[in-house]
């Protein structure tokens, strides 16, 4: 489950609605032969979304872009036809709208559990990513080394030693700290405390934290001032990049499948911290980002 994306999802539930009623007004605002990218609210989301659209053109198809959707409102979006093709991860899928517990799952897994789910909604998933977006846990790279820290096991035993920020949930969720200390032992943090989701890489970065939780291909981490400590005993399930697509949209673009196969065979973490990194560290502009990444990679 990553938490630091879904925090931010119930406080755009509003914004959702107007969402809905004004960029989704009917399913055929496009032309037939036209397809609705979309995507989430995150860097992530929108820039691969981007991707997406850049490549569904190259393909011979008109592309409207529908970015920035609310977290809780594209998976319906798509069933509904207002979203024809969007990224999202296999175990967003499995765990949040499937309501299905992917602890232990593999990725192979993970991405059947998905795709046998969702055709149950009239959608379907494509091939899925290397890119794989789970929970974990950051520092800053001087903290994690002067306290010798490369994975959840040192975390542990140094854990009276640090400072803990979370966002509110993460110490509450039985699939967060919990899950952490069933699995690796109690973590006696000397101190936690809550702040924003969005502010965490700040606040370590000012020195007001130790470890907080992340997401496994943040921009931060293709830096060196932050450091991902290894979950050595596998307790997160994968998270991979992956399509969801309506099954009506694929029947009538059959090329959809294919090119969006080719560009996620090559998203893989590396490229996606990188990406990330671009937007959120560097501040560039997404779809330059996008448009860069696949003149480099998929011409």
């Amino acid at each position: 489950m990553n938490f630091r994306r879904i925090a931010g999802a119930t406080g755009l539930a509003l914004l959702s609605l107007v969402v809905m009623l004004g960029v989704f007004e009917t399913p055929s605002s496009a032309s037939k032969q036209s397809l609705i990218v979309g995507s989430k609210n995150g860097v992530e989301s929108r820039t691969v979304g981007e991707i997406y659209a850049l490549a569904l053109e190259h393909a011979g198809y008109r592309v409207v872009r529908k970015p920035n959707v609310a977290n809780s409102v594209i998976f319906s979006a798509t069933q509904k036809g207002q979203v024809d093709v969007y990224p999202d991860y296999t175990g967003t899928i499995v765990e949040t709208y499937l309501k299905q517990d992917g602890r232990g799952k593999s990725s192979v897994q993970m991405a059947k559990m998905a795709k046998a789910g969702v055709k149950k909604k009239d959608l379907t998933t494509f091939d899925y990513a290397p890119g794989d977006d789970r929970q974990g846990i950051g520092m800053p790279t001087k903290t994690a080394r002067k306290y010798h820290i490369n994975n959840l096991s040192d975390l542990q035993k140094k854990a009276p030693q640090l400072r803990f920020a979370s966002q509110g949930e993460f110490e509450k969720r039985v699939d967060a700290l919990p899950a952490m200390e069933n699995a690796y032992g109690k973590y006696r943090f000397k101190s936690l405390r809550d702040y924003d989701a969005s502010l965490l890489y700040q606040i370590m970065k000012q020195g007001k934290a130790d470890a907080a939780p992340v997401s496994t291909t943040d921009g931060q981490l293709a830096t060196k001032r932050f450091t991902l400590i290894k979950d050595n005993k596998g307790i997160w399930p994968p998270y991979n990049l992956v399509p969801v697509a309506n099954i009506k949209a694929t029947k009538r673009c059959p090329k959809m499948a294919r090119t969006l196969n080719k560009v996620d065979a090559k998203l893989t973490n590396r490229e996606l911290t990188r990406l990330n990194r671009k937007v959120s560290v560097d501040g560039q502009n997404y779809r330059m980002v996008a448009r860069n990444w696949y003149r480099q990679n998929m011409n």
